[in-house]
């Protein structure tokens, strides 16, 4: 039978929730879906896209669109979800968040009867599908809260599982143990060999300190986050399962959402508006006045020195960090997302001493 799966928050969402398949032992048989929605330093366009921003999709085998290689978004769109469709174990789809609760209810349920299926996962790295929506740290509610309040909808039976909590910088982690129960379960430490892959070029920061964490590595981590050093503890490398209706007891957006049944993605902005004050599209629009371009171009000497330069300042400033991610690393030198494999490739070469892949060392 095919195991469907729901990539909770989009962005980078699907590497981390096919890594939490395979790492539990899940079969090859899979399709994940997601949003299309990857953050202004993937896309430019503030807000998730749908299906219209695509072409090449493949719109006969279900009723939500598969991504395949084939597939290539609408200028001036961007999106790692094509080359990450060639990639991953598992199929790839697109849903279409702006048709509202309802809308996406609708398109789980169809799919989840094309498969045959009588269970879904959702899976979210980080805990912020726990959120109360004051936290304050919180940034991105909205896409969490309308994957859980679509599958209540859809009426399949439903678990949540919430891998690495707090490695996505939005709720500590020691907060979101209160919120779990048990001790959640290990993922496997092997890397996968198409993680190994994804991982070289892929900017999802979640899924790299996941995987780090479940290989063994400890200790606080630089993101590009603005709340600091992110820990790898004894419990990053780990995955807790609860059932939707838990979930749901938390997500006071997700119950917004029911109570109202927004039918446009607008209206389901409002609802993360009211309840928690803003809504990470709100902050993109904001965000995207104010970016300035990205360097597309490294030049290997000026890149080597730049980064020496800034590790030394990072050491400075944390001294008790242990690594960075290379996308921190990458953004914070003013180069885009599309570099990252051309850094690693420099970093192995060049610097490396440098290497705890999927991470940097910050040691001297």
């Amino acid at each position: 039978m095919t195991d469907l799966l729901i990539a909770a928050g989009g962005g980078g969402d699907p590497v981390g929730t096919a890594l939490v398949h395979a790492g539990l032992g899940g079969g090859p048989d899979a399709v994940v879906l997601t949003y299309g929605w990857e953050r202004l330093t993937v896309d430019p366009v503030p807000g998730p896209a749908a299906p219209q921003d695509f072409t090449g999709l493949d719109h006969d085998t279900l009723p939500v669109p598969l991504v395949t290689t084939a597939t290539e978004p609408v200028a001036p769109r961007g999106s790692t979800l094509p080359r990450l469709a060639g990639h991953l174990p598992t199929g790839l789809a697109l849903l279409d968040p702006y048709a509202g609760v309802a809308g996406l209810a609708d398109q789980i349920g169809r799919t989840a009867r094309a498969l045959d299926v009588d269970h879904i996962r959702v899976v979210d790295v980080g805990g912020d599908i726990l959120a109360h929506g004051d936290e304050p740290t919180l940034a991105s509610p909205l896409l969490d809260a309308l994957a859980l309040a679509a599958c209540h909808l859809a009426g399949t039976r439903t678990t949540v599982h919430v891998a690495g909590p707090g490695l996505d910088g939005e709720i500590p982690e020691a907060t979101l143990l209160t919120r779990l129960t048990g001790n959640g379960t290990a993922l496997n430490s092997g890397i996968p060999g198409w993680a190994a892959d994804v991982l070289r070029w892929n900017p999802s920061e979640a899924s790299a300190l996941v995987t780090a964490a479940a290989a063994g590595l400890r200790g606080p981590c630089l993101t590009r986050q603005d709340a600091g050093p992110i820990p790898l503890t004894d419990r990053s490398g780990r995955v807790w399962d609860l059932p939707l209706e838990h979930a749901l007891g938390h997500n006071r957006v997700a119950q917004g959402l029911l109570d109202t049944r927004p039918d446009t993605l607008a209206d389901a902005e409002t609802v993360s508006l009211k309840l928690c004050g803003f809504s990470e599209y709100e902050r993109e629009r904001g965000r995207a006045t104010r970016l300035t371009g990205a360097r597309d171009v490294i030049d290997d000497e000026t890149f080597l020195g730049e980064l020496d330069a800034w590790l030394d300042l990072q050491r400075a400033g944390h001294p008790g960090a242990r690594y960075a991610s290379v996308r921190c690393a990458v953004e914070s030198l003013g180069y885009g997302w599309r570099l990252t494999e051309h850094a690693r490739d420099l970093l192995n070469r060049h610097r490396p001493g440098l290497d705890a892949f999927p991470l940097l060392s910050l040691a001297n």
